[in-house]
Parts: structure tokens; sequence; C-alpha cells
């Protein structure tokens, strides 16, 4: 097995997307197949757009063509969509936009209501697809229908919290979903327990498979960056913590 040293498992993480608002510049950019470049805009931490993350051409001024609240992550989906991924109540929420199709709204339109709202995307275009999988689904691998359209994409890591019934159950889990193959593989993470850490305070943002080990790394916020065992389950070490 290749080694993971810290400057590897930063380089990797790097290229991972992370939640919005936090993250958003770790966002994927976006050129629609007719040619129009499409780019994300984190609008501050005050006023009536405050954290708010939009989606638009260069030249749309005060107009946008997505607007995502927190927890939101974007991500490619082959040969020219738009997938975004969000929690939503119990469930992991996965939608796929054509980004050519996308109409533009006021930024008006949704200041002040929208970032107090427990909607997580905002779109004046239906999605093209829009499908939902429950956070109740146990450790293992399951067989799920896939939308066409997002069904060009290989694997995509979703850490969510996870229903711990007692302190030393898993708190947090990652949702390994194999678009191309129909397939998620769900992961609690044992070692990510009340008992151990401050949930909520404490949690995984981002995690990525390094292509050289096929193992697992990713990131706890307020704690460092972790490589998990071959399972993917439990803790294998600490890259970097933080003192």
């Amino acid at each position: 097995m290749a080694e993971i040293d810290s400057s590897r498992v930063k380089k990797i993480l790097s290229h991972s997307i992370g939640p919005a608002p936090w993250y958003w510049e770790t966002f994927p950019a976006l050129r629609s197949p007719s040619g129009q470049r499409l780019v994300w805009t984190h609008h501050g931490p005050e006023g009536p757009l405050a954290h708010l993350v939009t989606l638009g051409l260069e030249q749309d001024g005060e107009k946008a063509r997505i607007a995502l609240n927190t927890y939101c992550r974007p991500f490619l989906v082959p040969p020219e969509f738009l997938g975004i991924w969000c929690p939503e109540g119990r469930n992991i929420r996965l939608t796929c936009f054509a980004p050519d199709q996308l109409k533009a709204f006021d930024l008006a339109e949704v200041a002040g209501w929208f970032k107090k709202s427990s909607d997580r995307i905002y779109a004046a275009t239906a999605p093209l697809e829009d499908f939902e999988i429950p956070l109740s689904l146990g450790a293992g691998t399951h067989k799920i229908d896939v939308p066409k359209e997002l069904a060009t994409v290989d694997e995509l890591i979703v850490p969510t919290s996870y229903k711990a019934l007692s302190k030393d159950d898993p708190a947090f889990a990652l949702f390994v979903f194999y678009l191309q193959a129909g397939l998620l593989e769900v992961l609690p993470q044992k070692w990510f327990t009340s008992a151990q850490y401050r949930v909520g305070e404490q949690w995984i943002p981002r995690a990525a498979r390094d292509p050289e080990s096929q193992r697992i790394v990713g990131e706890c916020s307020g704690v460092g960056t972790f490589l998990l065992e071959e399972d993917g389950c439990r803790l294998a070490e600490w890259i970097e913590r933080k003192d």
C-alpha cells in the first residue's frame, strides 16, 4: 500500500467539495454546453443575503441561476449536468440541473427569507431529477434506483449525521453512492461517538478516496485530518491533529 502522508492528504482534500457556505471556494468550475461560464459567489457575512452562495453567469449582475443554503454541495455530472446534494430532514437529497436551462432570477427574490427557511436549494427552473435516500438505512451495501441523468457519476462520498441510540453509537456516517452501479454503501463511523467527540461542534464536512491506496481520508472540523481503515468505518490514524 502506498504511504499516505500529510501533504498527500491535503492535496486530496483540496480537490474535495465541502458544504456551503464555509467551503464555497471548493465548488466546481462550470461551463455550460453552450460555452457560458457560470461562477459561484459568496454574499458575505452580513445583510439580507448573508452567507448565501449563488451560481450565475459572469454578466448576470444582480441576478442568479441557483441559490444554496447551508450544507449544500454541488458536484459535476458528466458530461454536462450539475448535481447538488444536501440534507433534507432525515433524508439525503440529490438533484440534477441542466446549466443551459437555468433561468435567471433577481437576488431580491431570496433576500431575507431564504437563509432562515428550511429550503436548501432555490432555483427558478425545476431540476431534471430529484430523489431522496433515507438516513435510517443500516450499515452495508444497498441497491438503489438511480435516475439516468445521475447515472454517469462513478462515486460520491456523502458525510452525514447518523442516528445514535447511545453515546457509544456512531453519530456520523459516510454514505458512498456508486451511482453508475446503482449501489449505496453505508459506512457508520464507529470512532465518531458523542462519548468521544462534541457532536455538532465537531463534525465531518468532507471526505475523499485516495486513488492509490483506495482508503478514505477526511477532515473532522475542529480536530484534524484522518485516515480510515480499509473497512471505511474505523479510524486508522490522525494524519494531522489540532492541539
